[in-house]
């Protein structure tokens, strides 16, 4: 029976698979990750099944499935999927050049007969939680909307823990927007008024699940690292002048989930005001000062979306690597 190092004895209801140390692994977007399943002995006529649970749709998605000698891919993760297989009894999967999608939980069950058992193991990516409505004021997005426009901005919704860990490190927005699970909620540090009251406890305050269709709020989009470059450039342009200055550097105008990937990630930080592809104009502060904002905090700044006509501000273009 093999013993590994980095694993835990069994727990009476795994017999023939192994309990890891850890059971979060932490990634970022373009990475490979490798989520463990070992086992301690082969049973007779076994197979290995991963598979994902879908927090949006209450669905799990059947990954790969394995007898040891053959494996088969499912799903969209397919191109993307590999078995470890270090040795005989590494059932682990590997994952390469992760998405913002491939973020959850994740299922290694052992298929063997009437003694399955089961792991589970969560892919945590690194990133940043940001709130976004349009152009057209608050409150304008369904669930549907919301998904879409994250999507437009290289980010998605947000899942719950996602939203509180960003809580936890500061974020704090008095408009209510849609996540991932089709709950509302907001993130509250400094209690007031106009926020659900003074006498209310910071924290992360929901609405609970709403009807996706008809009810209209903002969105929690997340973003992780960038593969590429957001870089700025000082000019008084208008929007379709400033997204011809980007292309005219072989580069495309920045979406906001970069500008946010860029601020959090490769420090960007900039006192200049720059249209985005949304039509908005935002810029990033990593060092505050009197001069840009005035605001105590690091962040992203917004001067919301001016009329595109305005020669005002230069851009925030983006290439990929």
């Amino acid at each position: 029976m093999l013993r590994l190092p980095g694993y835990a004895a069994a727990p009476p209801h795994l017999q023939y698979l192994l309990e890891p140390l850890h059971t979060t692994v932490h990634t970022e977007r373009g990475a490979t990750a490798t989520l463990p399943c070992v086992l301690r002995a082969l049973p007779r006529n076994y197979r290995v099944k991963w598979s994902k649970l879908e927090p949006a749709n209450y669905r799990e998605s059947i990954i790969l499935i394995t007898n040891g000698l053959y494996h088969k891919n499912y799903g969209p993760l397919s191109p993307r999927v590999r078995l470890r297989h270090s040795h005989r009894y590494d059932a682990s999967l590997t994952i390469t050049d992760v998405a913002l999608e491939d973020e959850g939980r994740y299922r290694c069950q052992l298929v063997n007969g009437l003694e399955d058992e089961s792991v589970s193991l969560t892919l945590h990516l690194e990133g940043v939680v940001f709130p976004y409505q349009p152009s057209n004021g608050r409150y304008k997005f369904n669930y549907h909307e919301a998904k879409r426009a994250c999507e437009q901005q290289d980010s998605r919704l947000a899942t719950y823990q996602q939203l509180y860990k960003a809580w936890t490190e500061g974020l704090d927005w008095c408009n209510a927007g849609w996540i991932l699970d089709g709950t509302v909620h907001y993130p509250i540090i400094n209690s007031r008024e106009p926020c659900g009251g003074r006498l209310l406890l910071p924290g992360v305050r929901t609405y609970g699940a709403r009807d996706k269709q008809k009810d209209r709020f903002d969105a929690f989009c997340f973003t992780s690292a960038l593969q590429g470059q957001v870089y700025f450039i000082r000019a008084h342009l208008n929007f379709k002048e400033a997204g011809q200055a980007c292309r005219n550097h072989g580069a495309a105008i920045a979406k906001v989930g970069q500008l946010y990937s860029a601020w959090k990630f490769s420090q960007l930080d900039r006192c200049d005001g720059g249209w985005l592809a949304d039509g908005s104009v935002r810029y990033p502060i990593t060092t505050p000062r009197e001069r840009c904002g005035g605001l105590p905090d690091p962040g992203v700044r917004s001067f919301g979306f001016p009329s595109k006509e305005l020669r005002t501000y230069g851009t925030y273009c983006f290439v990929g690597k």
